[in-house]
């Protein structure tokens, strides 16, 4: 009887919290999504924690209802990490290679990678990631994996991915006390993209843009690298609220509002096409625009898409993306949300759903399932690697446990191709 592994994602959202749970078989290394749960979401703003217990009895209904439909425990998980704390800073690091015959072991590459840590690091943040985005030996240049490579210099260049210590400490705090350890803590956007991209489209080049309640975090990949990692205070909770000013109503009918008759093409909506409110809440009189609402929603989506093609201007890559735009998250059901972004990118826009994983649940095709697949397709590629050099250069490289490592999440990752 084949051997089963079992690895689960946790993605916690200012919305919702999401538990993913995948089971491998070690005969053909593929991973089945055996269950998926989701539950609204109590202490958490702006992708910050503001009431521990309040996260915690999250965790413990949604974890409560996976082990219900799973049959199993959950006592570990992978957990992602985002809100609008997060910042990247670019680092590069240099060594001198030890062995006398010149070859580039793995203990160089720690110690290159030990070294692009060395940045100034604000005194309430801690390093969640080191992205290597390419190598160098003495004058040769854009080496992958220099493993096994002679040389006598071998320097690094990196995106350094910084969080606030003290989010990160009470997120751990509160994964602790729902009974789970932490297997790793990893960007929700990384995880995100290891669910939905190709490394076709990291080759030619593709922006992510995964759309939560209370931000919007954006992932460049050119040639394999990643190019650009953000995260904008803005999201689809922000619609929701425009929707209760405009419509004047309360936020709960807003929400209702949004995801029974959301739409973003206001152009093709028809002024005279009324809806009552009555058939959101028997409690609520009057009624409202389709045309209106879709103007709402549409001139939101667009300041975020705005927002996000800034930051594409900053590195050079506004419109120059063969690989276009990628959209995932919760907000990224809206009818008509890649019509806007072709629009405003100047770019290809498609819906990202998971991939790469198979399942026999319907839920899996809802893009607000990415960052929690993403999450057990990491804890995938990563197990057996822990602690080990050539993992960060055959995929991605995770340093333990939380207990392991004392509150320090320090995760060298990496995206190229092995």
């Amino acid at each position: 009887m084949a051997q089963i592994e079992l690895i689960t994602g946790i993605d916690i959202g200012s919305s919702y919290t999401r538990i993913a749970i995948g089971e491998v078989n070690q005969d053909n290394d593929r991973v089945n999504i055996i269950g998926l749960s989701e539950g609204e979401s109590s202490g958490v703003s702006k992708g910050t924690i503001r009431s521990i217990e309040e996260v915690v009895d999250s965790i413990i209904t949604v974890k409560t209802r996976a082990e219900k439909m799973t049959s199993l425990a959950i006592d570990h998980a992978i957990v992602g990490i985002s809100g609008s704390h997060i910042t990247a800073q670019d680092s590069k690091g240099v060594i001198a290679v030890s062995r006398a015959d010149g070859e580039i072991r793995e203990d160089d590459v720690d110690r290159v990678l030990e070294a692009a840590q060395a940045v100034s690091v604000p005194p309430n943040c801690e390093i969640i990631h080191v992205l290597p985005r390419t190598f160098s030996i003495d004058n040769q240049t854009d080496i992958k994996d220099p493993i096994g490579m002679n040389g006598v210099r071998l320097e690094v260049e990196a995106q350094i991915i910084e969080g606030q210590s003290a989010h990160i400490k009470n997120l751990t705090k509160a994964i602790s006390l729902s009974g789970i350890n932490i297997d790793d803590l990893v960007l929700s956007s990384l995880a995100s993209a290891e669910a939905t991209l190709t490394e076709r489209q990291k080759d030619l080049g593709v922006v992510l843009v995964n759309m939560g309640a209370a931000t919007t975090s954006i992932l460049v990949f050119e040639e394999g690298d990643i190019l650009l990692v953000k995260v904008l205070p803005i999201g689809s909770a922000h619609i929701t609220n425009d929707i209760a000013i405009g419509l004047r109503t309360n936020i709960d009918i807003s929400e209702k509002i949004k995801i029974q008759y959301g739409s973003t093409l206001s152009g093709l909506s028809q002024g005279a096409d009324q809806i009552s409110f009555s058939q959101i809440d028997e409690q609520e009189n009057g009624d409202f625009s389709r045309k209106y609402l879709a103007e709402i929603i549409e001139a939101r989506v667009e300041e975020i898409f705005h927002m996000v093609d800034k930051e594409l201007k900053a590195v050079g890559r506004s419109g120059k993306l063969p690989a276009g735009a990628i959209l995932t998250g919760g907000g990224a059901k809206l009818s008509g949300l890649t019509e806007v972004a072709k629009k405003v990118f100047r770019l290809p826009a498609a819906i990202g759903f998971p991939i790469g994983v198979e399942s026999a649940i319907d839920k899996l095709s809802n893009p607000e399932y990415a960052t929690a697949v993403g999450l057990v397709k990491w804890g995938h590629i990563n197990r057996g690697f822990q602690g080990s050099s050539r993992s960060s250069l055959m995929k991605i490289k995770g340093f333990g446990s939380i207990q392991a490592i004392t509150g320090q999440f320090k995760s060298i990752i990496r995206i190229f191709k092995p």
